[in-house]
């Protein structure tokens, strides 16, 4: 007698593309002999993922504005009201669709649902928010940095993080207690990563662990890029040219973006920008070639290197394709990634709060005249093709089936 596929539902959290992308790509590593597929998200990011894996159900998801403004200033994302009512959709979404493993990206709520409704979780994350990875913390670009300069801003911060991270454990803590679950302590971090199995979307040896559980694994970087076509002005440009590939991604600053894609234009190089919708340009430097968004997957192939938010979605694409990176991050999540990128000779990092045009051109022209980053880069790149995402992921569905 043959069973019935196993039901999948995969829950994104909209708050940035990634948290949509990397459930995503997992989704379409399935084998739908074996596997039914149930995805549900916010609508926001629709219109980039036409082709949805399986089955389509719609969540809410609290706005990106909102997700980033918190970040910003330092505040907890979520309320213990917010997590409330998610825990009551995610609920109503088991109820629907009976699923028999639940696969969430960023979706904490699922710390609580999942265990009260009794289906096995997985949770994506990366590796530099789990408990067992030995780091530094930069202090990110918070209002404290421009009141009292880096240095005085990372010594307060040294002190008052731990504090920090306790008081946004709060809201999570407080509702597992409402449903009876035991806390997961003030470590922020054990927030971010609960689950009954973990994956992290990153490469291992880049980060140094300490005793990493079983159920805490590497399923490698998970690529996505949106199927746009090619703008108009592909083929335009000058290909005897270094190529430079520019994008804050959704989660980035874009305020200074048409200063500094005009700065760079100063090089002997092609600038190619995706502004994710965040820059609407009205004048552009000779050079300099934009789009709202570019199929990142091609445009790393012609690229030398990448400057980006520091994010690790398009660090990790840049890094698959052998292409060294200049990061720019805001926040600590972006820090946290390009603190080890910039340790393995990987790139270059540049505090999105005190760069300028003279800054970011010094440090491009750095990366593409000092060889050692290409060289490093490719040598990541070959780690790329030992790493098989699907079968990981499969692996970590079969322990739970």
């Amino acid at each position: 007698m043959t069973s019935r596929p196993k039901k999948i539902l995969f829950v994104a959290e909209c708050v940035t593309l990634a948290h949509m992308a990397r459930p995503f790509v997992l989704a379409n590593t399935l084998k739908r002999a074996n596997y039914e597929v149930i995805f549900a998200a916010d609508g926001r990011f629709d219109d980039l993922f036409p082709a949805i894996p399986g089955k389509r159900e719609s969540v809410f998801s609290i706005g990106s504005k909102h997700f980033l403004e918190a970040l910003a200033q330092g505040k907890p994302v979520y309320d213990q009201a917010t997590l409330e009512r998610y825990v009551a959709d995610d609920l109503a979404l088991f109820e629907r669709v009976k699923p028999d493993v639940v696969v969430g990206d960023f979706r904490l709520s699922l710390s609580v649902s999942a265990r009260v409704a009794g289906i096995p979780y997985i949770t994506i994350s990366n590796i530099y928010w789990s408990p067992h990875v030995i780091q530094r913390f930069p202090v990110p670009e918070l209002p404290l940095v421009r009141l009292v300069g880096v240095p005085v801003a990372q010594a307060v911060f040294n002190v008052l993080r731990p504090i920090a991270f306790a008081l946004h454990a709060i809201p999570l803590n407080a509702v597992r207690k409402k449903f009876g679950l035991e806390s997961l302590g003030r470590d922020l971090r054990r927030i971010y990563t609960d689950a009954d199995i973990t994956l992290y979307a990153d490469l291992p040896g880049l980060f140094e662990t300490n005793a990493l559980p079983l159920t805490h694994r590497f399923v490698g970087p998970l690529q996505w890029s949106p199927q746009v076509p090619l703008p108009a002005w592909w083929g335009a440009f000058d290909k005897s040219l270094s190529v430079i590939y520019l994008t804050p991604g959704s989660s980035g600053s874009a305020e200074k973006l048409p200063l500094l894609a005009a700065a760079l234009a100063s090089l002997p190089a092609t600038v190619l920008v995706a502004t994710a919708r965040q820059w609407n340009p009205t004048v552009s430097a000779p050079g300099v070639f934009v789009a709202d968004f570019l199929p990142g997957d091609q445009i790393v192939k012609i690229a030398d290197v990448v400057v980006c938010n520091g994010g690790s979605p398009t660090t990790g694409q840049a890094l698959a394709a052998g292409v060294p990176v200049v990061g720019v991050p805001n926040n600590l999540d972006q820090y946290l990634n390009m603190t080890a990128l910039e340790k393995a000779g990987l790139g270059i990092t540049l505090r999105s709060g005190k760069i300028t045009p003279e800054g970011l051109v010094n440090a491009v022209r750095e990366v593409l005249q000092n060889s050692g980053y290409r060289d490093r880069t490719r040598e990541v790149q070959r780690r790329f093709g030992k790493i098989d995402a699907g079968e990981s992921f499969t692996k970590a569905l079969a322990e739970l089936t």
